[in-house]
């Protein structure tokens, strides 16, 4: 660029401009009481692929060559380094509401990620089940391997079920970043608050929207497209959506809904329900209930009749 128009263009009047007040609370960095740094998406799915790793052992990560003589000392590499990260992103997360990092403020990070880590055999077991429940649902699934290393649904379930766990310990902003990077690599966005039952199956699986209330029950089936969203947001006295209430559907037990189809509200589906593919439901149905969409019309014509 010529010196003389660089010269012309004074980046403080810009400046100024970006940093005016009426505007800063859309774009401008909240920055935390204590000035430390914000929680690192990176890091976090760093953390996470290595619970996977801790999760699916020589599935996932470096532990192809796993033996039992080196399984233990693998996992306790794995919980150290997890333990070591997820203090430190927990210690951010606390920094937007501490004036200073203390030693209390540090005491508390510390806990709550052992009390994470304290939590994953549980998880491991909720995605074991979720694994066997796409196997024996998919037929062309071949093995269980097959499902741990290429279903998107097994991926999105397992950040979902660890975020989950951050989200009731009181950490909803580390879920959310959690939840969001498997929504940006599988196309299924599952809110961190929401409730899932055992053995879920989730068959392909892109365009899944799952809600922050919605509860789902145990050996459900959902399939690509399906949302379980709010129908209406009551407003508060500014006309603002009032945040926190019910709002998302509860998917009672043994429940399948098929690809497309829409369920808004704090609505039931009644248990061993059917919903076809496409259907736009916004009222409770009973239990056994098979909800499809109107009769498709195929008619057919010969020689000229019909018209």
């Amino acid at each position: 660029m010529p010196e003389t128009l660089e010269r012309k263009l004074d980046l403080t009047e810009i400046r100024n401009a970006l940093d005016q007040p009426a505007h800063a609370h859309l774009t401008g960095p909240e920055i935390p009481p204590c000035r430390m740094a914000r929680p690192s998406r990176e890091t976090l799915t760093g953390i996470v692929e290595n619970l996977r790793a801790l999760i699916f052992p020589g599935f996932v990560g470096d532990g192809a060559d796993l033996t039992i003589e080196t399984l233990g000392p693998y996992i306790d590499s794995l919980l150290r380094e997890a333990r070591r990260a997820l203090r430190v992103q927990v210690l951010r997360e606390l920094c937007f509401s501490c004036e200073k990092v203390d030693k209390q403020c540090m005491e508390r990070a510390a806990e709550t990620a052992d009390r994470f880590l304290q939590r994953l055999p549980e998880v491991q077991r909720r995605l074991a089940g979720d694994v066997e429940a796409t196997y024996l649902g998919d037929p062309a699934a071949r093995s269980h391997a097959e499902v741990i290393l290429t279903y998107p649904g097994i991926l999105a379930l397992t950040y979902y079920r660890l975020a989950h766990e951050l989200y009731d310990l009181g950490f909803p902003l580390l879920a959310r970043m959690i939840t969001e990077e498997a929504h940006s690599r599988t196309g299924i966005d599952i809110h961190p608050r929401a409730t899932l039952g055992r053995n879920l199956m989730i068959d392909h699986g892109t365009g899944i929207v799952i809600g922050a209330t919605a509860i789902i029950g145990d050996n459900v089936r959902l399939y690509q497209g399906v949302t379980l969203g709010a129908k209406s947001f009551p407003l508060d006295d500014h006309g603002n959506p009032i945040k926190g209430i019910d709002r998302h559907p509860i998917i009672e037990d043994d429940v399948t809904i098929y690809s497309g189809a829409t369920i808004l509200g704090r609505v039931t589906i009644g248990r061993g329900s059917v919903i076809g593919g496409n259907v736009w439901l916004t009222r409770s149905i009973s239990p056994g209930s098979r909800i499809t969409q109107a009769t498709v019309r195929d008619e057919r014509f010969g020689d000229g009749g019909g018209i």
